[in-house]
């Protein structure tokens, strides 16, 4: 039987309509979490999510909203206190960069400056003892010291970016009590970006898995993302490395 460790607690997980957040937002909903299930465009997707966790017995409610856009942060934020009464968990999953019909900043905007603001608001709300959780890449994480593929390289720099001005609120955080995550993955098995990678240089995925030695499922990384979930004895802005970062620790 699952621990419902987060009975009562208020939960916003960014792009949570499909992959690693979806899967994530299953595993909190089953820890007694009220879930806010983010989706930019796709209604469908993010209501079968809803549907799955309120299936185990959670509360979920789909939210539209556009990180990128000013009103986006702040509808998701609402959503968590009206329908659940609090908002203890932010779970910065959602990213992109490499979508060909968003602008050539969109990597940017929505990869530092979406987070930022999406904290910022966040932050007017939790109460002490909230987490923030950045989902992040160790192509991304480690890029100022291992090159990466040239079709990721500005997508990789713009989390990395993201990352750095998350670090950056930690003293406005700690005035709080909120604590900030960080949580690096390898390529990841499924995901969007990693068929876009595949396609715009074939064989990456082969590539990363021999080097690694292993790459995740989505199903995976997400588990892995919900184990620091209220996990007892965390530093500040901890950061936890998930799979084939051994590779990386050794070409830096």
């Amino acid at each position: 039987m699952t621990e419902r460790d987060l009975a009562g607690k208020g939960a916003i997980i960014t792009g949570s309509s499909r992959g690693i957040g979806a899967a994530t937002a299953q595993l909190i909903g089953e820890r007694g979490a009220g879930v806010v299930v983010n989706y930019r465009a796709k209604a469908p997707r993010a209501n079968k999510v809803v549907k799955g966790i309120e299936e185990a017995g959670g509360r979920a409610v789909a939210v539209q909203a556009d990180l990128t856009e000013a009103a986006g942060s702040q509808a998701l934020v609402e959503a968590a206190v009206q329908s659940f009464g609090s908002l203890d968990l932010l779970i910065l999953n959602a990213s992109g960069g490499m979508e060909a019909d968003r602008g050539e900043h969109y990597a940017l905007k929505l990869n530092r400056d979406a987070q930022v603001t999406m904290v910022e608001t966040a932050m007017d709300v939790m109460p002490a003892g909230s987490q923030i959780v950045f989902v992040t890449s160790h192509q991304a994480h480690f890029i100022n010291q291992v090159a990466t593929m040239d079709a990721y390289e500005p997508v990789a720099r713009s989390k990395r970016a993201g990352e750095d001005a998350l670090r950056a609120l930690v003293p406005a955080l700690d005035e709080k009590g909120i604590l900030l995550t960080i949580v690096s993955g390898d390529m990841i098995e499924g995901t969007i970006t990693a068929t876009l990678l595949n396609r715009a240089q074939p064989g990456a995925i082969e590539a990363r898995r021999e080097a690694a030695g292993k790459l995740y499922t989505v199903e995976e990384f997400a588990e892995e993302i919900a184990k620091l979930v209220n996990k007892p004895g965390l530093e500040q802005a901890h950061t936890e490395l998930v799979g084939g970062a051994a590779d990386f620790l050794s070409r830096q």
